[in-house]
């Protein structure tokens, strides 16, 4: 009987998450639908990066100096703001910080392994990334409504079905839409770099090229990767430390502002005009 309760509370947990999945999905996707197949694929590889994701949380067992709760304890004495004003421990940001890396750097893996050179624009980057955001969210919300029904009842489960469906999944959106806007301008990175050249913006870039004797275009695409990771796992920390110090007040206009920056990008006509990558 235990295994056909935890078998019944996982489909029900299952059809839950799948809500605000395809909620999510059909206002993104029907922005620029793409190919059924690749999204597919992109939706499942979403899915595998969490069960990744966990056997790197199980590895910590075995091998505790990978486990970066015992690493951002090192600072847990310390910690960013004013006194008496605004506090925050330097521990949670750093915490928050690794698990920004590795869960956005995980779902822009999951876009570069599907990827086959099918991408003809910017906005195909974006769309991606958002399908492999929902495919880690949906797995992340079974996850998490399975442990709320098990240790507390299934009437406790309202509440976080309503905030992880309107805030948590867009949030995984939102990140991972910034992060494949950067990641689209990388990958289509030889007009882009033209239009740096001609718009006199590449000073930065060229002055590496020159130190570090590689070709301009290449750092230029280095750069934007590396930017939209740092973008995207900075605004990852921001929603946690909201999250974690209570300041509930500030996550919707938080989330307002980043439905219309991504909405902007994927409305933004010169991001559909680049049919195929330039090598």
């Amino acid at each position: 009987m235990g295994d056909l309760s935890t078998i019944w509370k996982l489909g029900v947990c299952s059809v839950l998450a799948s809500i605000p999945a395809f909620a999510w999905g059909y206002i993104f996707y029907n922005k620029d639908p793409q190919s059924k197949r690749l999204t597919l694929l992109t939706f499942f590889g979403g899915m595998i990066a969490v069960i990744g994701i966990i056997i790197y949380k199980w590895s910590w067992k075995f091998f505790p100096f990978m486990d970066i709760f015992q690493f951002s304890n090192r600072f847990a004495d310390s910690y960013l703001g004013l006194e008496n004003i605004i506090m925050i421990p330097i521990s949670v940001i750093v915490m928050f910080m690794i698990i920004g890396v590795i869960e956005e750097y995980s779902k822009n893996l999951v876009v570069r392994i599907v990827d086959r050179g099918s991408f003809k624009s910017v906005d195909d980057a974006i769309i991606y990334s958002i399908i492999a955001a929902l495919g880690f969210s949906f797995v992340e919300n079974i996850l998490y409504f399975f442990y709320i029904w098990q240790n507390q009842s299934i009437e406790s489960l309202f509440i976080p079905f309503v905030f992880r469906s309107i805030f948590s999944t867009f949030a995984h959106v939102f990140f991972s839409g910034i992060y494949g806007y950067y990641y689209g301008v990388a990958y289509f990175s030889k007009p882009f770099w033209r239009e740096e050249i001609q718009a006199n913006r590449g000073k930065f870039v060229s002055f590496l090229h020159k130190i570090l004797g590689l070709k301009s275009q290449e750092i230029f695409e280095q750069t934007k990767r590396a930017q939209g990771l740092l973008i995207a796992v900075s605004l990852h920390a921001v929603f946690n430390v909201f999250l974690e110090m209570n300041w509930t007040f500030l996550i919707v206009p938080f989330l307002f502002t980043g439905f219309f920056v991504l909405t902007s990008l994927l409305d933004r006509k010169e991001y559909h005009k680049i049919l195929e990558r330039i090598d």
